[in-house]
């Protein structure tokens, strides 16, 4: 990516970060004691978890998903790398509904596949008026039962699931941003896949004992 863009991404991050609330509606505690989510791919034959906290409509987010697709493949036998929900809806409207509809995929084992979908069409649903139309379309191309899709889109579960991972977010103290990367714990701030390898070549080192 040119120089240029990640200028864009370093004004943008100063003028807004810090300053992304969530809604008292959507964001309240989860009840029952819910878990957080556990998006999960990779061997991790190494040891070594990257976790990313992401908004499905982020436009920073979507721009990351070519070069996190790229650390998920070169590193798929030796990491795990998660994907957990921190929806910024004080700035994006459809930003807790699309969780939402990774969350209902989730629970027909099409994750990862929808979490595909959203991020390349991010474009055709961030300002709908109607994003569950939208997602419902997605469902059906998935091959989901639609009218369950929709169930679980509605659903307490899914709510819970995903103010979970919320609160899991702000357990580490951290800036609410997104998207916001974990490296076995620790936060890092990599811009290219060759930043993500040297950071990832140590962890899985010290992991071993090399370092």
């Amino acid at each position: 990516m040119s120089k240029g863009f990640w200028l864009i991404i370093a004004a943008v991050v100063v003028v807004f970060g810090g300053i992304l609330l969530f809604k008292d509606d959507e964001a309240k505690a989860p009840t029952n004691g819910s878990a957080a989510s556990n998006h999960v791919v990779g061997d991790n034959a190494k040891g070594v978890t990257l976790i990313e906290y992401g908004d499905f409509q982020c436009f920073f987010c979507a721009q990351y998903m070519p070069i996190v697709e790229q650390v998920k493949e070169k590193y798929k036998a030796d990491i795990a790398f998660q994907f957990r929900n921190l929806p910024l809806v004080q700035n994006h409207k459809n930003a807790f509904a699309s969780s939402r509809a990774a969350e209902a995929a989730s629970l027909q084992n099409k994750y990862w596949e929808m979490y595909a979908i959203l991020f390349q069409n991010q474009s055709a649903w961030g300002e709908s008026n109607d994003p569950l139309s939208i997602f419902e379309q997605y469902a059906s191309q998935l091959g989901l039962n639609v009218e369950q899709f929709k169930t679980d889109f509605a659903s307490s579960k899914v709510n819970d699931t995903i103010n979970a991972d919320i609160e899991e977010f702000k357990k580490t103290k951290e800036q609410i941003k997104t998207p916001t990367f974990f490296l076995d714990g620790k936060k890092i701030e990599p811009k290219s896949l060759e930043e993500f390898s040297t950071l990832i070549d140590q962890a899985i080192a010290a992991k071993s004992g090399q370092q």
